[in-house]
């Protein structure tokens, strides 16, 4: 998806355009504090739970110049305003607690488990009504939307690595008068801008990609509405719902190499989808054409997929995604996870190490598996 890029803050005058900066250029400079003599290059992680009166910040909940950094950029990736969250879910919940009551929520029916056991709470409360659709099926998601206050998109989804028809869905979503958020963290605001398609939010759980060092907990949402992110910092303010300074200061810092990486772990997941496909041990492979997360089915099945995540030295087992790190599970293993998920699916999060060093670590496990 091509686009102009947004804006970073620098060189340009008064009687001139500011230049327009591509994406790994604005990874790297926005959010930055203002160029003067003695000024530190990086916002300084302000560890504050109370402000002198008189600003606009007033207490820890409604502000953190830290925060602040970390939204600037992000915002300038997505082309939106952002606000951060303490987790991914924190985000979810904020935007789920916004639908009005009885209300219809469509979502795809591989979502990530947390958002979708969000929904099913609600929906067992009787707050809410969820749909799920299968995402690839547009026409039965646009049906779906026809009774919706909000469309949920993920794409890729979680694990299927399923990818939506997001412009396609938004103008039908729109058009019977529902909202649309897309969850954005598989894609990275690198590989996918879903707020140029005109949906209404994009998520992400930045403690993925965005941080990308699997040391932080932090959500984040980024809007163009500027009267839908009041509401949404209104709600995110009344329940503290917050990341730390030190959360914000490192998910920035990761932020500042996301190209990079995002680059790197593509590259590394396009050449291993290729040797996978080619494996005897390997039935399936799932893969969305970009990206770095890979799906694999077993010929001998979820006790072939259960060995395999035992037998490697590189690859971790371990939940969770987007570190420079290459991890590995089977999904099914969570009892929670969507019955229509293979039992022996086995999500692989590649990360930025050598691939032939990836590539025969995985092979060797594999062989015993023939």
């Amino acid at each position: 998806m091509t686009e102009k890029s947004p804006v970073v803050p620098g060189s340009a005058t008064p009687s001139t355009p500011p230049p327009v900066r591509r994406p790994a250029t604005v990874a790297v400079h926005a959010g930055r504090p203002e160029r003067k003599p003695d000024a530190p290059f990086n916002e300084p992680i302000a560890m504050a739970s109370v402000y002198v009166a008189g600003g606009d910040m007033e207490y820890g909940r409604y502000g953190n110049p830290t925060w602040t950094a970390f939204e600037e950029a992000l915002g300038a990736l997505e082309g939106g305003r952002c606000l951060s969250f303490a987790s991914g879910l924190a985000a979810v919940a904020c935007v789920l607690d916004l639908v009005g009551q009885d209300a219809t929520v469509v979502m795809p029916r591989h979502s990530y488990q947390g958002t979708i056991m969000q929904l099913g709470d609600l929906e067992a409360r009787g707050r809410l009504k969820g749909v799920l659709v299968d995402i690839e099926d547009t026409d039965a998601v646009i049906a779906a939307c026809e009774d919706a206050a909000l469309v949920w998109l993920e794409s890729p989804t979680n694990p299927a690595l399923e990818v939506a028809d997001i412009a396609a869905i938004t103008r039908a979503a729109h058009d019977a008068g529902a909202y649309v958020v897309v969850d954005n963290t598989f894609a990275t605001p690198l590989l996918q801008q879903p707020l140029l398609d005109d949906v209404d939010l994009v998520l992400h759980s930045a403690t993925k990609y965005i941080a990308g060092h699997s040391d932080v907990l932090m959500g984040a949402l980024v809007t163009r509405d500027d009267q839908l992110f009041d509401v949404l910092k209104k709600r995110r303010d009344l329940t503290g719902a917050v990341p730390g300074p030190m959360e914000a200061w490192l998910a920035l810092r990761g932020l500042r190499t996301l190209h990079l990486r995002v680059e790197r772990a593509q590259a590394n997941a396009q050449e291993l989808v290729a040797r996978l496909g080619e494996h005897p041990a390997v039935a399936k492979v799932r893969y969305p054409g970009f990206g770095a997360v890979i799906g694999v089915e077993f010929a001998q099945g979820v006790l072939a997929a259960e060995l395999l995540v035992q037998k490697t030295k590189l690859w971790v087992h371990a939940t969770s995604l987007g570190g420079v790190e290459s991890t590995f599970e089977r999904r099914r293993r969570w009892k929670t996870e969507s019955q229509t998920i293979p039992e022996d699916l086995v999500r692989m999060s590649v990360g930025i190490e050598d691939v032939e060093d990836l590539w025969e670590d995985l092979r060797v496990a594999l062989d015993t598996l023939v």
